[in-house]
């Protein structure tokens, strides 16, 4: 059975195609920096947007059907999977990221849960071995089911505590046996309304001991891949424990998870945490972090988390940046974390959304590497940092100047002015002349 018949493999047809269903940035196997593009890029399709997100808002039931012609929960299960595939397939997308709950429904128990992800994971890596496809990441919805409305690893409630860890240990199972190199922690419900009724320590204690005992099991199940946390400062919650990048790292280092654990960056978090998508990228860099991209953007006139197809091209220019300035994805790669807006409602428009996001994400790699080639902005960098190569700079640097040996300097100078331009706007008009110079 096939789920979309109006639509071919797409394929690359370059710049001047007015073909609405190709690539016309994306070429997966040009080679940019000694690598093809598939390689620098890695896309990933999610698993709950493309597969269930049916235009439901907070204002307006669903504008697409997303059941695949199932009539049964666990029937619209099975033709997910084979939609998944077939829709990764026809875009040349070589990896999928899920949820537990995307894959099988809950039923009536835990138990039941189980037996219907028991039931589906076979069918998943029947597919995946068909069309060579891969397992980016996994990990458990522990947020959706009233349950976890005060938090699962966080809850005051020890039995929902227990459930959680039953999902995540689960989720760690499928994960490890579907050959994924990374596993995903994201908050949800992990943060408070009020502080009236929380105990903020206990809390993080307890959000602490849970990701050390899926660490725990996970290692003793021979899995040898990345822990992931993903930022994100509110909703549902009005704060959340993994408020942003920073936040993150020091909850990380403080529990000692930072050798286990790197960071999911979701653009549309940055948004929210009043941050730019490279601000959490280049926090991430520099604290040895950086793991994975959940790729998508948000609307700064909304207040919320609007999961967008990414199209504005500066943003994944400089997110580009920021991932060859890592060294590239290791585990990690783009996950397609976005949905089709709510009158972009057919099944056409879910392919042209993906071609979106991944004709502007090859843009952003290729201006990424014209950006470095050009090495006007680094060089800048280096020179308005060039006082502490040398002298004084270079002796605060080598730990020989302390603060009396800088106060008897500083008494020496007299008068000290700062006279050097940040040339903030030349800087932007570089990036201008290389995105669109001739």
């Amino acid at each position: 059975m096939e789920f979309f018949e109006s639509i071919k493999k797409i394929q690359y047809e370059g710049a001047q195609s007015k073909n609405m269903y190709s690539f016309r940035h994306y070429n997966p196997d040009e080679i940019i920096g000694g690598k093809t593009m598939k390689e620098q890029l890695k896309f990933a399709m999610s698993w709950w947007h493309t597969l269930g997100a049916d235009g439901t808002d907070m204002f307006g039931s669903g504008t697409m059907d997303k059941t695949f012609g199932g009539k049964t929960p666990m029937e619209t299960a099975k033709n997910k999977v084979y939609a998944g595939f077939e829709f990764m397939n026809k875009m040349g997308i070589e990896y999928f990221c899920f949820h537990d709950k995307d894959l099988a429904p809950e039923g009536e128990s835990l138990a039941e849960f189980q037996k219907n992800l028991d039931e589906i994971v076979p069918i998943i890596k029947e597919q995946m071995q068909k069309y060579n496809i891969k397992l980016l990441w996994g990990t458990a919805n522990c947020f959706n089911h009233p349950r976890y409305v005060h938090g699962a690893a966080t809850s005051p409630y020890a039995d929902v505590f227990a459930y959680a860890a039953a999902q995540i240990k689960k989720a760690l199972d499928i994960t490890i046996e579907l050959g994924a190199k990374g596993y995903v922690f994201w908050g949800g419900r992990e943060g408070y309304e009020t502080l009236l009724n929380t105990d903020m320590k206990f809390e993080l204690d307890n959000m602490a001991r849970l990701m050390k005992m899926a660490v725990e099991y996970a290692r003793s199940k021979g899995y040898d891949g990345d822990f992931y946390i993903e930022p994100k400062p509110k909703e549902p919650t009005k704060h959340q424990y993994d408020f942003d990048a920073a936040t993150v790292m020091n909850f990380l280092r403080t529990y000692g998870l930072e050798k286990d654990f790197k960071l999911n960056i979701e653009a549309n978090h940055a948004t929210l945490a009043k941050h730019t998508f490279e601000h959490e990228l280049q926090i991430a860099r520099i604290n040895g972090a950086f793991g994975s991209i959940d790729a998508n953007q948000g609307d700064e006139h909304l207040g919320w988390d609007t999961d967008q197809f990414p199209t504005n091209v500066y943003s994944t220019t400089y997110c580009m940046l920021e991932v060859l300035r890592a060294g590239g994805f290791t585990n990690g790669g783009l996950n397609f974390d976005a949905k089709s807006r709510r009158g972009s409602m057919t099944p056409e428009d879910l392919f042209l959304s993906y071609i979106a996001g991944m004709d502007s994400f090859a843009l952003g790699l290729k201006n990424a590497y014209k950006i470095i080639e050009d090495g006007r902005i680094d060089d800048f960098v280096k020179q308005r940092y060039s006082s502490y190569k040398d002298g004084i700079g270079a002796d605060i640097i080598n730990g020989k100047a302390g603060l009396k040996e800088l106060s008897d300097y500083a008494l020496s100078l007299g008068k000290v002015d700062n006279k050097e331009s940040a040339r903030q706007e030349y800087l932007e008009s570089i990036v201008n002349d290389i995105l669109f110079g001739k």
